[in-house]
């Protein structure tokens, strides 16, 4: 393995400033980008005394973003991995460790309105702090190539169904509605991926909680990551519940400050 040769090296010359443990280096997590993780101990034996290293082969993937939004997002005040030594040039970065409970792992019927209540105020604390002019936007370009995905892999792909002519138009009239739709309302920092995986519970339910895999935020919808969260992909809810959710953000969204109009576009979308 030849990048982790490199990264071990790299983690060698910074052994003696971080006081890192660099044979506990062990595998922490992959996604489904060329990105991987790992996860090395301090030689302190205080709580908490480890590190992510993130390993992003430039050839493929950019630290540049994560490294810009990761300080945006800490501006906020949000709990993310905060990049503690950068090699941009060979794709590492040592980040700062938010542990090892995702929202997924505790996520019952007992836990989940304290959690969800914790989730929204972190997600309306990233939206206060929206800025136009330092994230990507989200623009009918970028809608239009992802809501392509649809049809391209979940319809031919994986159910192998082709679309008629008359069809694939009554489609792309839903699409460019649907896309319409999302450019018409507020525009506000969006996650992309704000669910329960990438949701860290950092104590306990009712305390700050943290965030990661942030590095393909954009300028986007106000009600994106709202429906990323209560429409999980890896987790079903009761509707009813999810309505309530809904409408316990709406209430703590405007106790925040946030505008009327972004209001307004949450409960037309809802």
């Amino acid at each position: 393995d030849k990048r982790l040769l490199e990264l071990n090296i790299w983690l060698a010359g910074l052994e003696k400033a971080w006081g890192l443990d660099l044979p506990s280096l062990a595998s922490a997590s992959s996604d489904a980008s060329f990105r991987r993780y790992f996860r090395v101990l301090g030689k302190s034996q205080a709580p908490k005394s480890s590190y992510i290293l993130m390993d992003a082969p430039p050839t493929h993937e950019d630290t540049r973003p994560f490294i810009k939004i990761s300080e945006f997002l800490g501006a906020s005040q949000l709990n993310v991995p905060k990049v503690l030594e950068a090699n941009v040039e060979e794709g590492f970065l040592l980040l700062s460790d938010l542990g090892h409970t995702t929202y997924l792992s505790v996520l019952n019927q007992e836990s989940a309105h304290q959690l969800y209540d914790d989730a929204a105020n972190a997600l309306i604390q990233m939206q206060l702090g929206s800025k136009k002019g330092v994230l990507p936007e989200y623009d009918a370009a970028l809608l239009k190539r992802e809501i392509g995905l649809f049809p391209e892999w979940f319809l031919n792909q994986h159910h192998q169904l082709h679309l008629s002519k008359a069809e694939e138009a009554s489609l792309n009239t839903v699409f460019e509605l649907i896309i319409q739709n999302n450019l018409s309302q507020p525009q506000v920092t969006v996650h992309r991926d704000y669910h329960s995986r990438n949701l860290m519970l950092l104590n306990e339910p009712g305390t700050a909680i943290g965030v990661i895999d942030f590095q393909d935020a954009v300028l986007g919808p106000v009600t994106y990551d709202l429906v990323s969260l209560l429409r999980d992909a890896y987790i079903e809810w009761d509707e009813e519940m999810v309505l309530d959710w809904a409408v316990r953000y709406w209430e703590l969204a405007r106790r925040a400050g946030l505008t009327r109009r972004e209001l307004e576009a949450l409960a037309a979308s809802n």
